[in-house]
């Protein structure tokens, strides 16, 4: 009897610590993780509005430009695939972030870098050509929900950049620490939304715009 409820006792021993970690509080990785999906999940909420406005407010022209004659789809594609491709980089960048590959990581960076500032740049040249042909946020209620819709997006583009150049600054520094790497992850996070945004801003304003 001892020797049976002396087995009991070391089974139950072995797993209660298995019991305790489960029941235990989540890892911060998991905790920041989870709330950033709710911090991007409010930034999902602001942009519906947004394309909302824009939805209700597409026809008030006032008797101004369109988005048929305003619209290069040419440099829109080029945009476009500038952002996707950075995207594909980015996930380039957390498996290399995964593998602990400083070396892949960093050429990934730059990349992922490299192209968002081209869309941004060319977003950025957009706005000025629609600007000096007399096309600006005061012209119509049109313009000024797009230039509110794309403008917004724009500003995160530049927000994650500047977010891409400090967690670079981090890695050299304090290596992938595990701070760094939920802080990576948020950024991957964070910029795939961004791409995710941005083909529903190209089907509903360029695609969808210019159609009869």
């Amino acid at each position: 009897m001892n020797i049976a409820v002396d087995t009991r006792e070391i089974a139950l021993a072995d797993v209660r610590p298995e019991h305790a970690a489960e029941g235990g509080p989540a890892s911060k990785r998991i905790v920041v993780g989870y709330g950033f999906w709710i911090f991007l999940l409010s930034d999902i909420v602001m942009f519906a509005a947004l394309f909302a406005a824009y939805a209700v407010l597409v026809h008030a022209t006032a008797g101004g430009p369109a988005g048929d004659q305003l619209f290069n789809q040419v440099s829109v594609a080029i945009e476009t695939a500038c952002l996707l491709a950075s995207s594909y980089t980015c996930g380039l960048m957390s498996l290399a972030v995964n593998s602990r590959r400083r070396g892949a990581f960093y050429l990934a960076a730059v990349v992922t870098f490299v192209l968002g500032a081209a869309f941004l740049a060319l977003e950025l040249r957009e706005f000025a050509d629609m600007i000096a042909r007399g096309a600006t946020p005061q012209t119509s209620a049109f313009l000024s929900a797009f230039f509110t819709l794309e403008g917004c997006h724009g500003l995160h583009v530049t927000v994650g950049l500047v977010w891409l150049l400090v967690m670079m600054a981090q890695v050299a520094v304090q290596h992938f620490r595990p701070s760094v790497l939920r802080r990576l992850l948020c950024f991957s996070l964070f910029w795939h939304a961004l791409d995710i945004i941005w083909v529903a801003v190209f089907t509903v304003v360029y695609l969808m715009g210019v159609g009869p």
